[in-house]
């Protein structure tokens, strides 16, 4: 009878939809990335990224559009890997990072694509100025960590216009706009 028991319990479990589980983005252990880059001037490209950010998300692979993500980034932590221009970066001229030391992004809602691709809708708030965007996004994988963990990670790119976040400075029209790579690994709660 024990034994009925246990089966009918596990085949019960097996049975059980698939609910979406939370997320922390594991910034700690180094495991997540905002990084930018721009035109310099039509000649190159400038690559940087920030430092210091932190968020989480909830994540349904049966329901990908019920899934949501929510990041805050430190706009001072810019890196260029050039001091002068990361303080240049930190002025008003740009980030005005005095008046707004935090950057934010809240997800409004979740499109799903072919296979393990989506496109992310949110809104971004930077430099005081609030817009949605739109980034292309995908799944890259999920599963056990060694350590006891259970993990997400996913990888999305945007293009912001500067003048849509009241960045006004003229650097040229290569560098009118920056695109912007997020790739994040979250750690089940």
């Amino acid at each position: 009878m024990k034994k009925l028991l246990l089966a009918v319990s596990m085949a019960a479990m097996m049975t059980v939809p698939v609910q979406a589980a939370d997320y922390v983005i594991d910034t700690e252990g180094a495991h997540a990335f905002i990084q930018f880059k721009i035109s310099h001037l039509g000649y190159s490209w400038l690559y940087g990224r920030f430092n210091t950010f932190s968020g989480d998300f909830s994540y349904d692979a049966s329901k990908l559009e019920a899934s949501k993500i929510q990041l805050s980034i430190d706009t001072n932590s810019v890196d260029s890997n050039h001091a002068e221009r990361d303080k240049h970066l930190r002025s008003s001229d740009f980030l005005n990072v005095s008046k707004h030391p935090k950057a934010t992004f809240v997800s409004t809602k979740i499109v799903p694509k072919d296979g393990e691709a989506f496109d992310l809708h949110g809104n971004l708030t930077l430099n005081g100025v609030t817009k949605e965007v739109v980034i292309a996004a995908e799944k890259l994988g999920e599963g056990t960590d060694p350590w006891g963990g259970y993990r997400a990670g996913f990888a999305g790119t945007t293009t912001l216009t500067l003048k849509d976040f009241a960045i006004n400075t003229d650097l040229g029209p290569a560098s009118a706009t920056v695109q912007l790579d997020l790739t994040v690994e979250g750690i089940r709660k």
